[in-house]
């Protein structure tokens, strides 16, 4: 199957809340779970677009799970300017994630089914008391892992039954939805965790300074990468803050700084008339051949290809 290059992307945060990601991606809500009863779960049905042009996903906190209602398609994932994975998914099959980055996703639907899926998000203090309740002191180092496309009787199992509270009278029941949503952390824990500190923990810049370190970075996009600057910001030496940084996001700093400007390249390639020129010395190249040599070799197009899609 071939999709298009990137051709829809919205302003995107380092980070976004579950009911702010909607504003993120195309389709329709049909049902969604507020008030008192989904304190610890966040659930959305959503009917998707036939076909998804690739976009950018902020980062959410809460581990995210996305099940397949309907319909069957073949979704695209991968990390910015990263290569496609795919994934056949139908109904029953399931995505999990928890990245602290954002990343790019596209997706085909098949045949006449409409493409039906939820959303649901653990919530952070859920899914925290129950790691502690199982790993105790050592739950600090556990997160999920990702899963795409998987299968899980189990989870489809409990998605089915708040599926059908969704639409039960009065917006459900507490104390109903509370003990799924905690049959559903203690069975995602038990199932799909893993040590942090194998990826992030150990000999990593810590949580503070790597945001400190980002935000940095986006303040300064239109300047030139100084690591001396960077690393002074943090408050530890050059070499130190290297290291440190990859170990924490899996690239060098330099890397990382050139991924932010092109994900701001191509916000304002989609929601402004600026032109390309002026773009590309706003997140600092004075060379419009430099800007596009970049742009192409992180994206796979150039940048007035990726407007024009």
């Amino acid at each position: 199957m071939a999709l298009d290059e990137p051709s829809a992307c919205l302003p995107i945060p380092e980070r976004t809340s579950p009911v702010g990601l909607e504003s993120y991606i195309s389709g329709n809500t049909l049902v969604s779970g507020d008030g008192p009863a989904w304190r610890d779960v966040f659930v959305q049905v959503l009917s998707r677009h036939r076909a998804q042009h690739p976009f950018l996903v902020p980062a959410v906190a809460e581990p995210l799970i996305v099940w397949i209602m309907s319909g069957s398609a073949v979704v695209e994932e991968r990390d910015l300017g990263g290569k496609w994975m795919a994934n056949r998914v139908e109904v029953g099959d399931f995505f999990l994630t928890c990245s602290p980055v954002p990343y790019e996703m596209r997706w085909q639907a098949e045949g006449n089914q409409p493409f039906r899926v939820m959303h649901l998000y653990v919530s952070v203090p859920l899914f925290e008391r129950v790691v502690e309740a199982i790993f105790g002191k050592d739950g600090g180092n556990v997160t999920l892992k990702d899963v795409s496309g998987g299968r899980d009787a189990t989870l489809s199992h409990i998605l089915t039954l708040l599926n059908e509270e969704l639409a039960a009278d009065g917006g459900g029941s507490p104390l109903y939805v509370e003990g799924l949503a905690q049959s559903l952390a203690v069975h995602l824990v038990r199932r799909y965790a893993v040590a942090n500190a194998e990826m992030r923990a150990q000999n990593a810049l810590p949580g503070a300074k790597l945001r400190r370190a980002i935000a940095f970075m986006e303040k300064h996009l239109e300047e030139p990468f100084d690591l001396g600057r960077l690393a002074q910001e943090v408050g530890i030496s050059e070499f130190h803050f290297s290291r440190l940084f990859k170990k924490a996001t899996g690239l060098p700093p330099s890397h990382y700084f050139i991924r932010q400007r092109v994900a701001k390249a191509q916000q304002l390639l989609q929601e402004t008339d600026t032109s390309i020129i002026e773009i590309g010395l706003m997140v600092g190249y004075s060379s419009p051949s430099h800007f596009a040599q970049i742009f192409r070799r992180e994206t796979g197009l150039t940048p007035s290809d990726y407007r024009r899609g």
